[in-house]
């Protein structure tokens, strides 16, 4: 298949890229810049939002994977809600073209202050611009999908862990703390539980999603099962042999959040367990 990925040189997209390209399957990746895109991708940079017919200009993918978004760790950015237009526009000029499957990129930030296990049909109710936004596109992805008889998935995303000091989650903040040789590093108390997911099985679930025709609508991209927050950081810690040190309760927990939350990860284990027994 010829798959188009946008948002393709951001920290997500790079790993998901590779994984993609792994599978055997063509890749056309964009962004602003795709300095950091693997080679064999056919990489283009422009602004999305200023193509006026995307599916041809884009070579006339078989399915659209749209990751770009802006700001995605600042979850009250106005961006959130500017961009929404755009991003809606873009996707209804896929909908309105011969491609075959439009795939995007939600977030559990989606759902809103929520205590136990997510499946596609927990009630969303958000309460950040970002978790607003991401839940309208999806609404708005779904519509256009029926009307327009397109298969629709939504790749829900978790907590993700990765040892990138280019990203913004905890993660590569502690990475980058790490590098500059600061022996502490200011922490929460650390007791909220989440549904952690590796960065290459992260790459990996996406790609393996979006290049199957079984499964459809919300996919959770998780590992499925809890973790308290402060036990994956020391976790995270020695396994990168990182000399530093947490600081307990520097920081409240920012009060949105909830104290344990995880995915239904049925859907993308029959996804995975398909590809294990090729």
């Amino acid at each position: 298949m010829k798959i188009l990925v946008t948002g393709a040189n951001g920290y997500l997209g790079q790993g998901i890229v590779k994984h993609i390209l792994d599978t055997g399957n063509e890749v056309i990746a964009v962004d602003f810049s795709v300095d950091n895109v693997d080679d064999r991708a056919n990489k283009m940079s422009c602004n999305l939002f200023e193509i006026k017919d995307p599916f041809h200009y884009f070579c006339e993918p078989d399915v659209l994977l749209h990751l770009a978004w802006r700001d995605g760790f600042v979850h009250f950015s106005d961006a959130h809600i500017n961009d929404l237009p755009n991003h809606y526009n873009f996707l209804k000029a896929f909908a309105d073209s011969d491609v075959k499957t439009i795939a995007v990129m939600g977030s559990m930030h989606e759902i809103g202050f929520y205590e136990g296990c997510i499946n596609e049909n927990t009630p969303c109710n958000p309460t950040t611009p970002y978790g607003i936004s991401k839940n309208a596109l999806r609404r708005l992805t779904q519509m256009l999908c029926e009307q327009k008889n397109k298969q629709f998935m939504w790749l829900r995303g978790y907590y993700i862990v990765g040892n990138s000091k280019f990203g913004n989650s905890i993660f590569s903040k502690i990475t980058s703390a790490a590098i500059e040789g600061k022996e502490e590093f200011p922490f929460t108390m650390g007791q909220n539980q989440y549904d952690f997911i590796d960065y290459e099985d992260f790459g990996e679930q996406v790609a393996r999603s979006v290049t199957q025709d079984e499964e459809f609508g919300i996919i959770n991209i998780c590992s499925g099962h809890p973790e308290k927050l402060a036990d994956r950081v020391e976790r995270f810690i020695k396994e990168n042999n990182y000399n530093i040190k947490l600081k307990y309760g520097a920081f409240p927990d920012r009060p949105y959040d909830s104290k344990a939350v995880w995915a239904d990860g049925n859907k993308i284990a029959k996804i995975m367990e398909k590809v294990s027994k090729r």
